[in-house]
């Protein structure tokens, strides 16, 4: 396998150090912007230059550019492959969706539910039984604890901790460091500890 990476910013050249780290090669970077040069040695190319049935993953940080870019790159024949850092932890009857993204440091405990195109970056915790729609993002040093529904492209911010038993709406977003004790609107941000949300974003 030759994975194309989409996005060559901070969160591809993570998903790169991923690949390698794991022993997976990888063909080059799929970004409308540099496309023709190089990063870190490898080519970049235009999305829609995926090559058809090559596999991909989506090293972008914000969930609705993974969606229109997996839809653009599902439908020129793209295969969507998750990548495992070799020293992330993940327990034993968890699924984890195609085109998901966990980095090193992870843990990603027992019984959890992972949906296509998410990302748990390094250091960051999800707890038992908990499930993560698509497009859901947990960056670095966040805490989901266990039995937490993320609906669909939710983001926990760096150092945010979510309760157990909450529920994240579609989209809703955690500031970094917020402490989440209630369920958080969809498209809402929160933020503070108790997370409160922002005025005129949910309130």
């Amino acid at each position: 396998m030759n994975l194309w990476i989409a996005g060559a910013g901070g969160v591809g050249r993570e998903a790169l150090d991923t690949a390698l780290a794991a022993g997976v090669p990888v063909a080059g970077f799929l970004d409308d912007r540099g496309q023709g040069g190089t990063v870190r040695g490898l080519p970049v190319r235009a999305p829609k230059e995926l090559p058809p049935g090559a596999a991909y993953l989506i090293g972008i940080a914000d969930p609705a550019v993974r969606a229109r870019l997996s839809v653009l790159l599902d439908g020129l024949g793209g295969r969507a492959e998750t990548l495992v850092h070799p020293r992330a932890i993940v327990a034993p009857e968890t699924e984890l969706g195609p085109g998901c993204l966990v980095m090193g440091g992870a843990y990603v405990s027992s019984s959890v539910r992972i949906g296509a195109h998410c990302q748990v970056h390094y250091n960051a915790t999800v707890g038992h039984d908990t499930v993560l729609a698509d497009l859901v993002t947990v960056y670095p040093g966040g805490n989901v604890s266990g039995s937490v529904h993320a609906e669909r492209g939710a983001t926990v911010g760096s150092n945010a901790v979510v309760l157990q038993g909450r529920r994240l709406g579609r989209y809703a977003f955690v500031g970094a460091a917020a402490v989440v004790t209630r369920d958080v609107p969809a498209a809402a941000t929160v933020i503070g500890s108790p997370a409160r949300p922002m005025a005129g974003r949910g309130a």
